[in-house]
């Protein structure tokens, strides 16, 4: 099973490590960002997506078209 938050990013399994780092980075609030004492937490994000984006490609995973709504 792959993790909910990953599959909201809307990445195909065919994306780079560096797309999946920088769909994970735009998830994140701008004030989450600017906040220095959660770093850690923010570096624990960003391999919580890259070890589940790695499953997916693994196991072959199809995208299941699940994404964050847009807002115009």
């Amino acid at each position: 099973m792959t993790d909910p938050t990953y599959l909201r990013l809307g990445l195909p399994p065919t994306a780079s490590p560096l797309a999946v780092v920088r769909a994970a980075v735009r998830a994140l609030h701008p004030d989450t960002r600017a906040v220095r004492g959660f770093r850690t937490a923010r570096k624990r994000f960003y391999r919580q997506m890259l070890c589940a984006h790695a499953a997916r490609q693994a196991s072959g995973d199809k995208p299941t078209g699940l994404s964050l709504p847009t807002i115009s």
